[in-house]
């Protein structure tokens, strides 16, 4: 390296991503927190754990490709700190040496790191509602595994897998807390585990889970669930498991609401709702099934009428007819489908995170839990980026992967191969851009051509 000063990069834009990594000292937290029970040889396991997080930014859809997107680009390691990449294989043995221990102690450097980085830990809740989606999303893996089982895979019938809980800070993207389940397990039995969790991480008190909305679909919808999140104080938004109780309670609904936004679907308030640990509304749906007859639905819901307009971005009316508040109320869950289901899209497609598939149930967990991280981060720099250019902040995981941290560029190093100045393809859409939000005087970033 001392005789090189400048090399190419097809990743420069994750170059400049990985430098403020170093300066965030994200895996300084990390390496203070984990230890897996290995020997070293030539590299140390946690060494070998950060190769393959640099795996996953890169796009690696495998272990296996840390051989081909990381070894041969220097740059990209050296902006992560390393000097060097291990080969997949020993990678693998790593993630192999990984214990229930060592899952425990990587979830408390990532709460650690959350309550230092995130927005989700500093929100005001003093002037505004914190939502958190609750979901559980299906991972397919071979039937070796441990923890693999047969279990509900949407598309996918008779397939084995295990399941992966999540809590996600809608309004921020951030995912606040995840936990991985055998095939069987769902959300009528994981929300309180999980909901427990984001609270840890959070480090919730009283009044603040009096700010905090549950919206989860009728996976954990159960009545035990639904009065632990009200004995808890949260506020709720979550559809009824039960489907006969909501076709019963459904029969008091008096007016019923044509849905505009979803044809043949209708919506009215329950005047004899179902009683559970705090007052509650209860709103009603319907939808004509392909026989003919309804199929109806019921919300459990504690916002009030300007809550929810505000959950729905809009201007609460000054005096709202009931169609509006009805309307409110069904989109502000339906918005749910913006905040669990996109992320979980976003990760299996930006981050791979169902084709890296592990036999020891706590190597899997290890590579949830490194992607987690990798999510935040790809949040975090496309909230950087969307400083200097707002429409960034449609950009999801898969489109800033895939358009940003793939900007190519040359790095120029100095006679201590330590990077010096890193120049984009001023030819690439996000260059300008990343070149506004990174520059500073820890890292010399230039536009140019290549």
């Amino acid at each position: 390296m001392a005789n090189e000063t400048t090399i190419f990069s097809a990743r420069a834009g994750l170059v400049a991503v990985g430098i403020k990594f170093q300066h965030m000292k994200i895996w300084d937290m990390i390496t203070e927190s984990v230890t897996i029970p290995q020997k070293v040889r030539q590299h140390t396991p946690l060494n070998k754990l950060l190769d393959c997080f640099i795996n996953i930014l890169a796009g690696g859809a495998g272990v296996v490709e840390v051989n081909t997107r990381v070894r041969p680009d220097i740059a990209v390691q050296r902006a992560f700190g390393r000097s060097t990449c291990a080969e997949q294989s020993t990678i693998s043995d790593t993630l192999n040496a990984c214990t229930p221990d060592t899952v425990i102690q990587m979830r408390g450097a990532l709460k650690s790191i959350l309550r230092r980085h995130s927005q989700s830990c500093d929100h005001d809740y003093q002037t505004g509602w914190l939502v958190l989606d609750v979901d559980v999303t299906g991972l397919v893996a071979g039937r070796q595994g441990e923890g693999v089982s047969k279990g509900y895979f949407p598309h996918q019938k008779n397939r084995r897998g295990r399941q992966l809980g999540r809590v996600i800070a809608t309004r921020y993207a951030e995912v606040i807390f995840e936990r991985l389940y055998d095939g069987k397990r769902q959300l009528d039995r994981s929300l309180q585990d999980l909901i427990s969790g984001a609270e840890d991480v959070l480090n919730l008190a009283e009044n603040q889970r009096k700010m905090t909305i549950i919206r989860s679909d009728a996976g954990g919808g159960t009545d035990a669930n639904l009065n632990w999140v009200l004995s808890r104080d949260y506020q709720v938004l979550i559809k009824v498991k039960n489907w006969r109780r909501a076709e019963k309670v459904a029969a008091s609904v008096q007016t019923w609401h044509a849905d505009p936004k979803v044809a043949g679907r209708e919506v009215g308030w329950v005047t004899q709702p179902q009683a559970y640990a705090r007052p509650t509304r209860q709103l009603a749906l319907r939808e004509r099934k392909k026989n003919g007859q309804w199929s109806y639905h019921v919300i459990v819901l504690t916002l009030t009428d300007a809550m929810l307009f505000e959950l729905c971005d809009q201007t609460a009316p000054t005096t709202p007819s009931p169609s509006e508040v009805v309307l409110a109320a069904m989109q502000a869950y339906d918005r749910r489908g913006g905040g669990a289901e996109t992320q979980n899209r976003n990760d299996k497609q930006g981050l791979h995170v169902m084709h890296r598939n592990k036999h020891q149930f706590a190597a899997q967990e290890m590579l949830v839990l490194l992607a987690q991280l990798a999510h935040n981060l790809v949040i975090w720099t496309r909230n950087d980026l969307a400083q200097s250019r707002p429409h960034f902040r449609k950009y999801g995981v898969l489109r800033t992967v895939r358009d940003v941290f793939q900007i190519p560029g040359g790095i120029q190093f100095d006679p201590m191969g330590n990077i010096q100045r890193i120049t984009l393809n001023d030819r690439h859409p996000s260059a300008a851009a990343l070149h506004r939000a990174f520059a500073s005087d820890e890292l010399s970033l230039i536009l140019g051509k290549i």
